[in-house]
């Protein structure tokens, strides 16, 4: 069932929604966008807060929404739905069983259901991200309440700015969801890392001498916001998957300075070019994963023209160690995709992505065991299955565990496995982030088989039946507990 007034028009909308349902709180006092932003917000994650709306930032001209999607009540009111696992049920229901197992089973499964719900993004010819224009020397990216959120930190970031590009050869358009380091009063650091599609688009560009055109949407409704989080295969629109999700088509509207579109009912957009073989050092930036990242060259984007609602909305986000906001977002993918990554690994039951392990560090998964060695086959899928490849760690347990119950999982990991037998170490590709591989982008694997044993494994004890008490006496305590006076 959707949620009241969804799909929301813009932030705006959603923010009324949110107020609406006891879910936001307005902070009208000053704060500093400076590290005090950062500590509020991180006390109110950590104790399962609101969505704030600070209305009087130290710095810059306009208020700053954030902790949105903290909790997974507000991601699901985000997209519309009670649990977020209704929107995994309605893909699933869509795909059909004809479709190829693997890779490119994902691929056609993803087209068919946009076909299905035929919901291209609709051009639009005026719009309300449009409704004030700063150009030239009237371009200053100090009139946004940019974030420092570590003392460490190389200066101001904008934590969730949309950036669109296009491949320079075949149109195709590209959003993501990357750091932007404010260098001056209009240029940017692009942190775009070496997995992401619009580092390839830059590639191309700087291949063929061309400056490469960007746009960064700001404060988009929350639907957008999570497409461009969302790791969908490069062929598969994020805007086309945005409108999947709200059930209603995104309006579009071109830039005006650049050959790129953008979310009509953005709140501020940024429009500018890189220049082919411009870099600057970007970082140290505190990241999700809870370390600092270090100085990096990036890409500079020039930002030629700032265009925004009026009385905009900034949207921002802060990165630590979990618990943090990026929570929602994460279990967003982990129930949306479940039936895809099914798709293309039939043996899975199910699975979990800890927040703990930042979504990518450790896969919790649950199979139907049916042959030796069935686990590591699971794993070596996994560790193919494209961003799920970045995985170091996976635990593999039987159908009748219960993935998102770490208690039974650790119950299984530490009492499941002899080490010298069931532990699947390997190498491959990690995260661009990951500081603890010995060498950038590669590093290390592990995958845990915590399964019963076969006798065709070579487990020939005979694996022993786990401790269950009756039915009967079960039903006969359930009766009699409040003669026990407990």
């Amino acid at each position: 069932m959707a949620a009241r007034g969804f799909p929301y028009t813009d932030l705006k909308d959603f923010l009324a929604a949110l107020e609406r349902a006891g879910e936001l709180r307005r902070v009208n006092v000053p704060v500093d966008p400076t590290l005090e932003i950062s500590e509020v917000v991180t006390r109110t994650v950590r104790a399962g807060g609101p969505a704030l709306l600070f209305e009087r930032p130290t710095r810059g001209e306009m208020p700053v929404a954030i902790n949105l999607f903290g909790t997974e009540k507000r991601m699901a009111m985000a997209l519309g739905v009670e649990s977020l696992d209704e929107i995994g049920a309605r893909i699933g229901a869509l795909i059909k069983p004809e479709l190829p197992v693997g890779w490119s089973g994902i691929r056609e499964g993803l087209g068919k259901v946009m076909q299905l719900k035929s919901v291209p993004p609709r051009k639009v010819r005026t719009a309300p991200c449009q409704e004030v224009v700063y150009s030239g020397d009237d371009v200053d990216l100090n009139r946004l309440p940019g974030l420092q959120v570590w003392p460490g930190d190389g200066g101001v970031f904008h934590n969730y700015g949309l950036t669109h590009t296009k491949h320079p050869e075949t149109g195709k358009r590209n959003l993501g969801l990357y750091r932007l380091q404010q260098h001056s009063r209009n240029t940017l650091g692009m942190h775009w890392q070496i997995h992401k599609d619009s580092t390839a688009h830059h590639a191309v560009a700087e291949r063929l001498g061309q400056r490469l055109p960007v746009a960064i949407a700001i404060g988009c409704d929350p639907v957008v916001s999570y497409a461009a989080s969302a790791p969908l295969p490069g062929d598969i629109d994020e805007y086309l998957f945005a409108g999947f999700l709200r059930g209603e088509r995104v309006e579009m509207v071109d830039c005006l300075t650049v050959p790129l579109q953008v979310p009509a009912h953005a709140q501020i957009v940024l429009e500018g070019y890189l220049e082919p073989g411009e870099r600057l050092p970007e970082g140290p930036f505190g990241d999700h994963t809870g370390f600092y990242t270090p100085v990096e060259p990036f890409p500079v984007l020039h930002v030629e023209t700032m265009t925004t609602q009026r009385n905009p909305v900034y949207h921002s986000i802060v990165t630590s160690k979990p618990p943090q906001e990026d929570h929602g977002l994460g279990k967003a993918t982990e129930r949306i995709f479940q039936p895809l990554l099914k798709l293309m690994i039939p043996d899975i039951v199910d699975y979990d992505l800890p927040a703990a392990g930042v979504f990518h560090n450790c896969a919790i998964v649950s199979i139907r065991k049916r042959y030796p060695k069935h686990a590591q086959k699971v794993m070596n899928a996994i560790w193919g299955a494209h961003l799920m490849s970045l995985t170091k760690l996976i635990v593999i347990v039987d159908e009748d565990c219960d993935v998102h119950d770490y208690n039974e999982v650790a119950f299984r990991a530490f009492g499941n496995v002899d080490y010298a037998r069931d532990l699947l170490l390997t190498e491959g590709p990690v995260d661009h982030l990951d500081h603890s591989s010995y060498q950038q982008f590669w590093g290390g694997k592990a995958g845990v088989d915590a399964t019963r044993k076969l006798p065709t494994e070579g487990y020939t004890r005979g694996w022993p039946e786990e401790m269950h008490m009756s039915p009967e006496v079960v039903s006969l305590v359930d009766k009699r507990w409040k003669e026990y006076g407990l």
